[in-house]
């Protein structure tokens, strides 16, 4: 004897898949135990549920297994008989069995009910029968995290006393549960505000105002007026503006506000400098929508930048110093005689003077003279009392103290010290001898007949070109009183850039600056845009053993450091009144 199982299936498009397989006994069970004939794979289905077995005369016994009996053509029974050629469908759990004559065989065909409205028959099973529904459960979770992360902070933010700006937490927890809306952590800068969201965000759902940030940074000032830098930005595309246009409608300050640029919560990193195509979005191609503009145009240092123009004094006793491009050997007229050539030599005058002294001990070099500054970037002004009187000596006479020098840098005070030195008491002009009565020193006709030294040729000779003063100072009158030329150095000479010396420490002066061959004062020496070129080409060049890839942030902020901000100059004039941020603002006042 044998039994035709046929099992039906359907595909997710609904397609039926129809398996047929013979087993060649009179009997076999039916359970949710793989080691039955037949595995119906269902909870509501016994281990071993329900057996069949064929009798000679093709009557099938149907007898229950278990303890939960069966469905057998609607009715519920423990054991049943299917005469033969008559049919029969069993009901186990979600599964319908139909009993049949087929050619001979006794078949059993197997399907899935449907599911309906009806009840699930798994249902009391599952450990969600002792538990709301999953959509109750939802609408209860998504009430809490309403209340918990949205209403909670919201209202106790509108209920706060009103504070401008907290950096300094002085009302310190006041929004509850605010830090849950954080979209990451804090930058290193601003890690000390990561429990005090208030200290920025002073309206809810409206971005960080700019003056919220220049409350703390008042030292930070706009790259140009403000509008001037809007004409001179490229036009936005479509998408663009009318995402800024929403963003301004919820408060955003514009693409020329302090959050377009920089942007918090990515994390505990530093402040990334700019990147080379961020200003050259504006000043490749500037002169074509400012066209009064005196910058040129820029976008790489190693392709296309203008040659440096320096600010220095052009004409002697000039009242301020005026930019001047490099593109051609430039003439400074800062009122001094001194060859670079002279003091670096490695043999001659200032070379054996300088050996001679213990104080160097060897020819002079550059840092005899310029010594760096704590901050890296400048130098101290050079200082005739520590840096040339060692070799160019201002004494001026002897007295019980020691020596008397004359003052540096004071003219008037030179020519009373010079005319004292000419009152002063002479040594006698022999020895052992002296004038006698009225003639004799300190008497009414005593007369000086030591070498001719009156206070005028004394003055004179001084400031002269031969002088003292001339060795360094070019000469002139005031007045016609003999004078120096004021002396007009400028303590900055790139006022559009930045230069590090300490980050150029392992080169040689000379390098960069032609000192050893400078023979007069007039030489600026300055290295142009080609000498910086050897080392220094554009960000996205490759590095080298010798080439530094360099974007313009390396020498050039986009802020100007030297002006506070101000309101006048920010032109901050905040949310548009009919916006949804001006809206929360006057709910939250």
């Amino acid at each position: 004897m044998a039994f035709l199982i046929r099992t039906i299936d359907y595909t997710a498009a609904g397609r039926e898949i129809v398996r047929d397989r013979t087993v060649e006994a009179n009997e076999l069970s039916i359970g949710r135990a793989t080691d039955n004939a037949i595995h119906l794979p269902d909870l509501a289905v016994e281990q071993r549920h329900v057996g069949l077995r064929e009798e000679a005369d093709g009557t099938i016994e149907v007898t229950a297994l278990g303890t939960l009996g069966f469905t057998i053509d609607g009715r519920t029974e423990t054991s049943a008989v299917v005469p033969p050629g008559h049919g029969a469908e069993l009901a186990l759990g979600s599964s319908r069995l139909t009993l049949a004559r087929e050619e001979g065989l006794t078949s059993i065909t197997i399907r899935q009910v449907e599911k309906t409205g009806g009840k699930d028959v798994l249902r009391g099973f599952a450990l969600s029968s002792a538990l709301p529904s999953k959509r109750a459960v939802s609408w209860i979770l998504a009430a809490m995290v309403v209340i918990a992360l949205l209403t909670v902070p919201i209202v106790t933010h509108l209920l706060r006393d009103p504070v401008e700006n907290d950096p300094d937490r002085l009302a310190d927890g006041q929004v509850v549960m605010d830090s849950t809306w954080s979209t990451g952590p804090l930058s290193k800068a601003h890690h000390a505000l990561e429990e005090n969201c208030e200290a920025c965000h002073s309206t809810p759902f409206v971005s960080v105002q700019d003056e919220t940030c220049l409350s703390c940074h008042e030292e930070i000032d706009d790259h140009a007026a403000r509008p001037r830098l809007a004409r001179g930005m490229p036009p936005f595309s479509r998408g663009d503006a009318v995402q800024w246009k929403i963003g301004e409608t919820l408060g955003k300050e514009g693409p020329l506000g302090c959050i377009a640029c920089h942007t918090e919560h990515e994390g505990p990193l530093e402040q990334v400098a700019a990147t080379e195509k961020f200003c050259a979005d504006c000043h490749q191609t500037l002169d074509t929508r400012l066209t009064d503009t005196g910058l040129a145009n820029a976008h790489d240092f190693g392709v296309q930048h203008p040659q440096f123009r320096p600010a220095f004094y052009t004409k002697l006793g000039a009242d301020k110093p005026i930019r001047v491009s490099l593109a051609k050997p430039p003439v400074e007229m800062n009122g001094l005689k001194f060859p670079h050539d002279i003091h670096l030599a490695s043999n001659g005058g200032a070379a054996r003077m300088a050996i001679s002294l213990g104080r160097y001990g060897a020819p002079l070099e550059c840092s005899d003279c310029h010594e760096p500054s704590g901050d890296g970037d400048s130098f101290v002004p050079v200082e005739m009392e520590s840096s040339c009187e060692s070799c160019h000596s201002l004494v001026s006479g002897r007295n019980s103290a020691g020596f008397t020098k004359l003052t540096h840098g004071n003219v008037e005070a030179l020519r009373a010290e010079l005319a004292r030195v000419n009152r002063g008491p002479r040594r006698a002009m022999v020895s052992g001898r002296t004038r006698p009565g009225q003639f004799a020193q300190g008497q009414r006709y005593y007369s000086n007949f030591g070498r001719p030294f009156g206070a005028y040729m004394a003055i004179s000779n001084a400031l002269g070109p031969r002088g003292i003063c001339g060795e360094c100072h070019l000469p002139t009158t005031t007045n016609g009183t003999p004078d120096v030329m004021p002396v007009n150095l400028p303590d900055r000479f790139l006022w559009k850039g930045h230069f590090s010396h300490a980050a150029h420490e392992q080169e040689d002066c000379t390098t960069c600056h032609a000192a050893d061959t400078s023979g007069t004062a007039n030489d600026l020496l300055l290295p142009d845009l080609k000498v910086c070129r050897d080392c220094h080409l554009g960000e996205t060049v490759a590095a080298t053993a010798k080439i530094v890839p360099s974007g313009c942030a390396m020498c050039h902020s986009y802020h100007a450091p030297a002006r506070p901000w101000s309101p006048e100059r920010h032109d901050n004039r905040g949310p548009s009144p009919a916006s949804l941020a001006a809206l929360l603002e006057r709910i939250r006042r």
